[in-house]
Formats: structure tokens, C-alpha cells, sequence
């Protein structure tokens, strides 16, 4: 039986003695060498945090000075954190530009002094840009669940705190028509191209789509771990696809990669070209619109939610139904059109009994 090697905590390397044995150490960049406790011992969780706590940096990655309890300091903690190690790249992505701009006005605030009042004005102040708004509530909240489990602060000042009510429905929906123009800028054989179609195919956001490459395609199956959420998906990629990647010049593995080097995109980087590409063709639209769209055209063909759910590696039911109940709702109404219409046709002018001659009846 192989055993595989043990994996240490953050900042925790192991060295073997001239005796043979093995020796744990903490130490975080060039700092002082701090000698641990055997990571299966019962003391090592006390020290690993005393570790943590006493050596923990003074400036965040901008040489911002820290102060100890401030927020900045808690956001580096939260940053070193195996709460933080479990985000997906994209939800890591969003959350620390999130914590930069809220660091920028307030990183020197006690983080203990932040309450729920505090968290009502700051929705507030956002509350012209609901997505913002609600995408820095889950963002705070996430930072001051891990704080009360590590028992940093008492309560979390999010409790209470409602989301933002979103009267859209978010980026709006790519139609046939914006396929249609975009097609007609972009000629098969360019990247611009096959982008869009593999997109509209597949159904990836653009956090994945930066990443595809031929590594995730075989025998004509498509299959790649999301990053939003670790789920996989499995996908048969019809042959116009196939051929389509296959007129398109590549650099590198990437299937998307960028003009001089083929490598590939940044998340970042990969939706601002997109949507350079998009106002090409004069289409007002994101690669989101484009999932959308994706998603509507498998509902309105019959796929059920759980087949929308494996595709687009979403988890919830609900988000599924969204789809597939205005499917439904589109195909029972033009059913039932059909059947007023044809009882409409069941209406006629009523029949005229013609007048019969005059009798004398003598009962």
C-alpha cells in the first residue's frame, strides 16, 4: 500500500536531522525559524496559531503598514487561512478587489468596531449598483464568518443584513440576432470566432473559457473542472466545433490565447477583449449574456433541469428552473393558444329556424 505524503499547514516545512528524524519548522517568508511540534501531536494546533499570531506580518502585498486588529490585519489573516485556500481562483479573484477598495478608505479601522450599522450604511452607499453591492455583503460576510469561527470578533455585523433587491435580471440575454451580427464580423479561422461559438455551445464563463485548451477536449468530449465551483463538465462537442478549432491557428495549447506568445488570457483580460470583440460587431452584450442564451436555447429544446444543472455546472435546482419554467411556460402557451383558437373556430352564427306557415291549431 502507497502512502501518500502528508500535506503541512501553511508556512510549516519539515527537515530531516543528521539522526535520521524528521524536524517541523514554521517559518513565513524570510523570518525567523520557529522550531513545531509533529503536526499529529496534540500541542501543534496551540502552536501553529501562537506561530501565526506572533509572527504574523506588519504590511499587506502593497507595504501598506498593518496595525494589529485593524481590518487590514484581518484581512491578511483571512488571506492566509485555509477558509481562503478553499475559494475557487474566480471567488478569490473578486473578493480581494473587493477587499482592496474597502481597504483603501478603511483598512486602519478597528475591525472589532465595525457593526451592523456600519454594514447597513455601506449597503447603502451601494445601492445604486445592486450586484456590487450584494457581491461586497458575501464578501465581508465570508471575512467575518471565518473571524467569529476563529473567535477574532463576538458576532458577525452581517447578520441582519439583507441583500440589495436586483429589479433586473443581470446582464442582459444574448438574442439570435446578436449571433447572427457577430458571426458576420468574425470569419471562422479567427479567435474571435471561435470564442463566441464555443461559448455558445458549451455554455463556460469566461473564467473557464480563458483557460480551455486541447488538453480538456478528447475523442470529441469536452470535460473540465469549473472554477467557480469545482463541479466538472462533460460535454460531446458536435463536428462543426471540431472543425471550427481546427481552422483556427493556435500558438500554444490554449484555444484562446493571446496574439504574440498563445498564452493564455487573464480572467480579467479575457472578458474586456470579448467585449472589444462584441462592439466590433455591434453587439452591447458580455459573455455572460452569451451563457444565457446558451442556457435558454437547451431549455426551449426540452432539456430538463438536472441536464442544465451537469452542463453548466450550477448546483441549486432553482437556478435551473429559472430556464425551464419560462421553457414550459412558452410551449403551454402556444399550446393553449392552439385550443382557444380552435374552439374560437367552434363558433359559429347561430342557425336561423325558418319561419313556419300559419295553422290553426285547435287543442
Amino acid at each position: 500500500m502507497i502512502t501518500m505524503p502528508r500535506k503541512l499547514p501553511l508556512y510549516v516545512f519539515a527537515e530531516t536531522t543528521r539522526h535520521g528524524k524528521k524536524a517541523y519548522y514554521f517559518r513565513r517568508g524570510k523570518g525567523k525559524r520557529v522550531r513545531m511540534p509533529d503536526p499529529s501531536a496534540r500541542d501543534f494546533a496551540a502552536a501553529y496559531a501562537a506561530a501565526i499570531a506572533e509572527h504574523a506580518p506588519d504590511k499587506d502585498s502593497h507595504g501598506r503598514s498593518a496595525p494589529s486588529h485593524s481590518l487590514r490585519w484581518l484581512v491578511l489573516r483571512y488571506k492566509e487561512s485555509a477558509a481562503w485556500r478553499q475559494l475557487s481562483d474566480t471567488t478569490r479573484y473578486q473578493r480581494d478587489r473587493i477587499f482592496l477598495n474597502v481597504l483603501e478608505k478603511s483598512g486602519d479601522v478597528p475591525y472589532v468596531a465595525i457593526d451592523r450599522r456600519t454594514m447597513l450604511r455601506a449597503m447603502d452607499k451601494r445601492a445604486d449598483t445592486p450586484a456590487m453591492a450584494n457581491s461586497f455583503l458575501k464578501a465581508m460576510r465570508g471575512l467575518f464568518d471565518w473571524a467569529l469561527r476563529n473567535e477574532h470578533v463576538q458576532v458577525n455585523p452581517c447578520d441582519g443584513v439583507d441583500r440589495v433587491k436586483e429589479d433586473g435580471e443581470g446582464f442582459p440575454a444574448w438574442t439570435v440576432e446578436d449571433v447572427i451580427a457577430y458571426r458576420n464580423c468574425h470569419s471562422i479561422g479567427t479567435k474571435q470566432r471561435l470564442a463566441m461559438e464555443f461559448m455558445l455551445l458549451t455554455g463556460l464563463r469566461r473564467a473557464d473559457m480563458s483557460k480551455v485548451g486541447r488538453q480538456h477536449i478528447r475523442d470529441g468530449i469536452f470535460s473540465m473542472r469549473t472554477g467557480k465551483n469545482g463541479i466538472w463538465v462533460t460535454i460531446a462537442l458536435p463536428q462543426y466545433l471540431l472543425d471550427m478549432i481546427e481552422a483556427t491557428p493556435l500558438r500554444g495549447m490554449h484555444l484562446i490565447g493571446q496574439e504574440e506568445s498563445g498564452e493564455p488570457y487573464t480572467v480579467e483580460s479575457f472578458g474586456n477583449n470579448f467585449r472589444d470583440w462584441c462592439d466590433e460587431a455591434g453587439v452591447d452584450k458580455s459573455a455572460h449574456g452569451l451563457r444565457k442564451l446558451s442556457a435558454t436555447l437547451a431549455a426551449e429544446g426540452g432539456a430538463a433541469a438536472h441536464e442544465l444543472m451537469a452542463q453548466y455546472g450550477w448546483t441549486k435546482l432553482a437556478t435551473a428552473e429559472i430556464y425551464t419554467r419560462g421553457a414550459d411556460r412558452a410551449r403551454l402557451g402556444k399550446r393553449n393558444s392552439t385550443i382557444v383558437a380552435a374552439q374560437i373556430e367552434n363558433i359559429s352564427a347561430p342557425h336561423l329556424i325558418p319561419a313556419a306557415p300559419h295553422l290553426k291549431i285547435n287543442i
